[in-house]
């Protein structure tokens, strides 16, 4: 395994929330936001280019009037969309994206992806949108206003329009309103603690029409959805096994088995402990997992991981004590 820190000097108070993205002749792309602390007016995107070995000094792409957070990024035929969340509250952000058809060296003015929305985001809420076997764009979305739920936004036009799914919540679950649902030192806006329910899901498609998603819940353990039609419905969100401390998690399909790669935190508390963070694999669709290594176990911050395959082995990075982002390259030979 090949890790290496993205910056080299941070610019800012505190880094979070990568996603990286492979282009051609070996390069990558990693974004991520910071800013003085988390959900204040001055958090802004941010991108660092990877090529020849070297990561380039971060560079500022995305600075709205309100706090930025959760950049995503697809590559679409000719074109890379950049995605991101712009807002004070969570509860009222829009969605805003941004498109690139130089592989990320310029990039238009960010525009509304669904324009007037007032939901919450649509769109993709933190990890990466899939392209499904007939052509379609699904991204897995969700809304943190009470009870958190989620929801698939899918594109049959490159991006271009977006219709949204129905709401996926845990059957059961409540909230009273204005409840405080944990304590904890982690480094989050405040009030990332009030809610209960799903958010952010990591989407796969295991054959043509035939969706799911793991969801990171406030219930102790990653929770999953299904649908059998191209993601337009889906079933209510049940638990895994998978333990989970109400963090990010990322997971993707590889190309060179077919089998699927989970990074997260495997600690099961409400807002507990982001540490360790671990690869693990399922070889059945999702039903049991194996770990593979942890790549961290100390003390601290290691979260919000992203994950990217390609023929030869899986990318990764994550969150460093919100003071850098790991990269992790893992041939094949190693998973």
């Amino acid at each position: 395994m090949q890790k290496q820190f993205v910056i080299e000097k941070l610019p800012t108070d505190f880094c979070h929330a990568s996603v990286i993205l492979r282009l051609s002749a070996g390069k990558k792309l990693c974004c991520w936001f910071g800013g003085r602390k988390e959900g204040t007016a001055d958090v802004a995107v941010w991108c660092s280019r990877y090529d020849n070995g070297d990561w380039s000094g971060p560079c500022k792409l995305a600075n709205g009037l309100e706090a930025n957070w959760n950049p995503v990024l697809l590559a679409i035929k000719d074109k890379i969309m950049l995605f991101f969340k712009e807002g004070q509250k969570i509860s009222n952000w829009k969605t805003l994206f941004m498109e690139s058809y130089d592989e990320g060296e310029s990039w238009s003015e960010s525009t509304e992806l669904v324009a007037g929305d007032e939901s919450g985001g649509r769109g993709p809420v933190r990890n990466k949108p899939i392209l499904l076997t007939d052509g379609r764009i699904i991204a897995g979305g969700s809304t943190e206003r009470g009870l958190w739920k989620a929801f698939a936004d899918y594109s049959d036009d490159g991006g271009r329009t977006w219709k949204k799914s129905a709401d996926i919540g845990i059957k059961g679950l409540l909230y009273k309103a204005g409840e405080k649902t944990a304590e904890s030192d982690i480094a989050v806006s405040m009030q990332s603690f009030y809610g209960r329910g799903v958010i952010q899901p990591a989407l796969w498609e295991s054959a043509p029409g035939k969706i799911h998603m793991l969801l990171r819940s406030s219930e102790g353990f990653i929770y999953r959805s299904d649908s059998d039609d191209n993601g337009m419905t889906w079933l209510a969100a049940y638990p895994t096994q998978m333990p989970n401390n109400n963090s990010g998690i990322d997971l993707v399909k590889a190309p060179f088995d077919g089998c699927l790669y989970l990074v997260c935190n495997p600690v099961a508390a409400n807002w507990g402990m982001r540490s360790p963070l671990s690869l693990f694999k399922s070889s059945d669709n999702g039903c049991s997992w194996q770990k593979i290594t942890d790549l961290e176990t100390d003390a601290g911050e290691f979260s919000y991981p992203a994950i990217i395959a390609d023929a030869e082995g899986i990318d990764i990075t994550y969150t460093w004590q919100r003071k850098n982002i790991v990269c992790c390259r893992l041939n094949k030979t190693e998973l």
